[in-house]
């Protein structure tokens, strides 16, 4: 659904030989329900933060509270968000990327034209929000996975798609004659 259609249905193609450009069908993250207790541990520090502050016993002081507060909102908050945050999916008419990784960041790739399996699991709870786990499998490389992929059915769809224009452009430029760059 990424390519313009014409009135016939069939996907506008360019000629044969033609370089075709990298368009982005989609960049997303993992579902973010897991940082739902990130935000409930952040709502309930700063209440009880808020509460505690001034009233505290006599051998404790406010800056001790405000210090265990950051602590807890750095561990239980910020490192959860961070590591949700590092890792990207993305989707071009071309291929699929994942990307992920704080210092060392770490990127695989896989062939729209090469062909692969697309395999959806999706647990009770991933059923609930939408969202599914998808297994890319060349058969040649190690599986591809997108872990908690929000609209789960939207995505197989576009990455079905997209393998189907590709490999028929590649079919179409073989028959040709003509190489591809």
């Amino acid at each position: 659904m990424t390519q313009p259609v014409t009135l016939g249905g069939r996907p506008m193609m360019p000629p044969p030989g033609a370089p075709v450009e990298e368009l982005l069908v989609a960049r997303f993250r993992s579902h973010a329900r897991r940082l739902f207790w990130s935000a409930l541990v952040l709502i309930g520090v700063c209440g009880a933060t808020a509460y505690l502050y001034g009233n505290l016993l006599d051998p404790l002081e406010n800056w001790m509270l405000v210090a265990a507060a950051a602590a807890v909102v750095l561990l239980l908050v910020v490192v959860p968000y961070v590591m949700w945050a590092s890792r990207t999916y993305t989707i071009t008419t071309r291929r699929v990327i994942v990307r992920e990784g704080l210092r060392t960041r770490s990127r695989r790739e896989l062939s729209h034209t090469r062909g692969y399996s697309i395999a959806v699991r999706r647990g009770l709870i991933q059923r609930m929000w939408g969202a599914g786990t998808i297994t890319l499998s060349n058969g040649v490389d190690a599986p591809l996975r997108l872990v908690n992929v929000p609209s789960v059915n939207l995505v197989h769809e576009a990455l079905a798609d997209q393998i189907e224009v590709n490999q028929i452009l590649a079919h179409r430029d073989a028959q040709s004659g003509v190489v591809a760059d």
